[in-house]
């Protein structure tokens, strides 16, 4: 019955460009039919002792980095790697060594566990603490060395590995992958809402990673107006574009932001921070709650969670300023290179 259930949720994923709401089911293709889908069930769904013991062979390798890896061991295969921090500290982590040249390390995954949930257990990008303006950091983990999850629940639940504050990078790399699809699948193109990666080494400016980012541009409530937003970073598509990432999110939403940006510590009107508006720039209006990730530890009472306000009119309404159900329904990946 599980079997059969991943294939029909897997088979709905192959859809281009374009929100699923908009297309006819005659219309999108089943992944399920696929050659490769059908070569990584069979792959995964038996054990395979040699490629368990490849995988295991990798803890050997001694790299802080995939892109170390990449270059040190020529690997080349995407999947779960070990990796070293400064200290000697052994985890794992998912790399991927084939878009754009390959080298991106997964440091981290925002994951909503109950878009009805208003700052609680389970929203560790913003507060787990309730919303309390006299706790303005709310959990502070977009700049703290707190650690959390599996690599291999990424898309299940909320996680960060040492690499988010101990890998000094260049560039990012975004995916929006639909929650709960296991790991083999990650890397299918059709798995993929949106995915992009930026090219101008702009973390060089800032630290080399996020957790020095967001020393100098804190997620902080009551830090800023509107206008104190960080850096905006202009993105490379690989998987979407310009006019499918307006697409997924509200109708009211598109009116406010510029599509073909990441955008770091962003601050809405009620004076409410934000960390991450992916895929897009704000440029007016400054409603950023319906359409960036993350925060402190206070917004306005109908807003406060990792994605605060997605669901304002209602979940997946794709109407007034609700983002789209393919984007509230997926977990935000992050990676370094």
């Amino acid at each position: 019955m599980l079997h059969n259930i991943l294939l029909l949720f897997v088979g709905l994923l192959s859809l281009e460009h374009v929100s699923f709401a908009e297309v006819p089911s005659s219309q999108i293709v089943n992944i399920t039919e696929t050659r490769e889908y059908a070569e990584r069930m069979q792959n995964f769904s038996r054990t395979n002792f040699e490629r368990l013991e490849k995988v295991r062979n990798r803890s050997i390798r001694v790299a802080r980095s995939c892109k170390e890896l990449r270059g040190r061991y020529d690997e080349r295969e995407d999947g779960v790697y070990y990796l070293t921090t400064g200290n000697g500290m052994l985890y794992q982590t998912y790399c991927d060594m084939t878009t754009a040249g390959g080298g991106w390390t997964l440091v981290a995954s925002v994951h909503e566990n109950s878009i009805y949930g208003r700052c609680t257990v389970g929203d560790r990008w913003s507060s787990q603490q309730g919303n309390n303006a006299d706790l303005p950091d709310g959990d502070g983990n977009w700049s703290n060395r707190n650690t959390f999850g599996t690599v291999e629940s990424a898309t299940s639940d909320d996680f960060k590995n040492p690499g988010y504050y101990d890998i000094t990078a260049e560039d990012m790399s975004v995916w929006h992958i639909p929650n709960n699809l296991p790991l083999e699948f990650w890397n299918l193109e059709a798995a993929a809402v949106l995915r992009y990666h930026t090219e101008n080494r702009f973390l060089r400016l800032y630290g080399g990673n996020l957790f020095q980012l967001f020393k100098q541009y804190p997620v902080r409530y009551n830090v800023g107006s509107c206008g104190d937003r960080g850096p905006a970073i202009p993105i490379v598509y690989d998987h979407g574009d310009k006019e499918s990432t307006r697409m997924l999110y509200g109708p009211n939403s598109r009116n406010e932001f510029e599509p073909g940006f990441i955008t770091f510590r962003a601050i809405n009107r009620e004076r409410a921070a934000m960390a991450i508006c992916s895929g897009v720039k704000p440029t007016v209006g400054y409603n950023t709650e319906h359409y960036c990730i993350g925060g402190g530890g206070y917004f306005h009472p109908e807003q406060c969670g990792d994605f605060p306000s997605f669901d304002y009119d209602r979940l997946g309404g794709y109407q007034g300023w609700s983002a789209s159900r393919e984007m509230t329904e997926a977990a935000v990946l992050l990676f370094y290179r």
